[in-house]
């Protein structure tokens, strides 16, 4: 057993002081878990958008000091009162919503919105007593979406843990905690197309390339990139692109584009822009009959989603989806075996590897459009 076992330990981890600020590399003091709860020795760590938002502040409350990250693979160090799935050792992707097991939603076949455990941004506390466990001389530092991964160490609820085959490579398999599995999932578990068929992706950014990725996976013959900017189109062909379309180069709507060059409408479109317009254009370009339209981007608060009730009527199918439609200890895992299997190709999301020293890089490669998941190894 290890000695750290129900001690306070003392650890590096990247501190987001103030919104939009440098991380600061500190010395944190990290508790033990509580009951339910699950302390975790971080190896591998990789920077999200969603992390970048909240780092700016944008449409929230700003809750600093924080910790963010919610991306990463790691070890068991220990466990609190009532775990009794996980042992020290295992190998887990910790994941920003949850799966209690017990909910009516858990309970589905048909929903991953766990009603303990679903996504808060707001909270930076844990469930159990509404205290953090990060503090730097008796100051408390804020947790984020319950994983807060830019930590050496890390306590998280024992729901938001994915255990997986200890033989996965961490500095992989860790980017699936958050944005690849969301593309991925919303084409296999939501969209589902079949061989064959022809998909178009709305926005070529990690999430819309883990789309396309599904749809290669599945065997679609066509897969249509659309995105507002070019340059991302070489890089989409890796992940099953075969045809690309720029909406500023037309003069109509781009659901009318696609509807023509493929005879009424794509059997199935994933959206992951968070635009209106492009969610509208999504659903606009399925074929009647048959056609399927997901909703995987996140809109703003304001945004109002309009179409002709023939579109629907005409028998089209309007969808959204949440994680892929994942839940996160059932079904990562298996998602983690796809890639062992060499089903699914992770290398080629990673464009960036840096040492936890400098984290800010990551940052900085995401916000000039430079990589798609840089990852941050924390031994270094």
């Amino acid at each position: 057993m290890s000695s750290t076992v129900g001690q306070v330990i003392k650890c590096k981890a990247a501190v987001a002081w103030e919104a939009g600020k440098p991380l600061v590399i500190e010395e944190v003091e990290v508790a033990p878990p509580q009951a339910n709860e699950v302390r975790l020795r971080i190896l591998f760590t990789s920077l999200c958008h969603t992390d970048v938002y909240f780092w700016e502040a944008k449409g929230q409350a700003p809750l600093f000091p924080r910790i963010f990250g919610h991306e990463a693979g790691g070890i068991v160090e220990s466990v609190g009162e009532g775990v009794t799935n996980l042992k020290p050792g295992d190998h887990v992707l910790p994941i920003f919503t949850g799966e209690c097991g017990d909910c009516r939603h858990c309970q589905s076949e048909e929903s991953n919105l766990c009603d303990l455990l679903r996504i808060n941004t707001d909270r930076g506390v844990m469930l159990n007593d509404g205290k953090t466990r990060f503090s730097i001389n008796g100051q408390p530092i804020y947790h984020f979406v319950g994983t807060s991964t830019f930590s050496e160490y890390t306590v998280i609820h024992v729901g938001c843990l994915a255990k997986i085959n200890p033989a996965a490579p961490l500095d992989k398999v860790c980017v699936l905690s958050c944005g690849i599995s969301t593309g991925l999932g919303a084409t296999l578990n939501v969209a589902k197309p079949t061989k064959g068929s022809s998909v178009a992706i709305f926005g070529l950014g990690a999430v819309g390339l883990a789309a396309a990725e599904g749809a290669r996976i599945a065997g679609a013959s066509r897969i249509i990139g659309v995105d507002l900017n070019p340059a991302r189109f070489e890089e989409a062909r890796k992940f099953g692109c075969n045809e690309f379309l720029n909406p500023r180069d037309y003069k109509r709507p781009v659901q009318e584009v696609i509807a023509e060059m493929t005879d009424g409408g794509v059997d199935r479109s994933v959206e992951c822009t968070g635009s209106i317009h492009a969610m509208i254009s999504a659903f606009e370009c399925v074929h009647d009959g048959w056609g399927v339209a997901v909703l995987v981007g996140v809109p703003s608060r304001d945004d109002a989603f309009k179409t002709h009730p023939m579109k629907l009527l005409n028998e089209r199918t309007l969808k959204g989806t949440f994680f892929g439609n994942y839940k996160p200890r059932s079904d990562i895992p298996g998602v983690v075996e796809k890639y062992m299997n060499q089903e699914l190709e992770l290398e080629k999301f990673i464009t960036h590897t840096v040492p936890f020293s400098e984290i800010n890089k990551a940052f900085d490669y995401m916000l000039k459009g430079e990589s798609i998941r840089c990852i941050i190894r924390m031994d270094e």
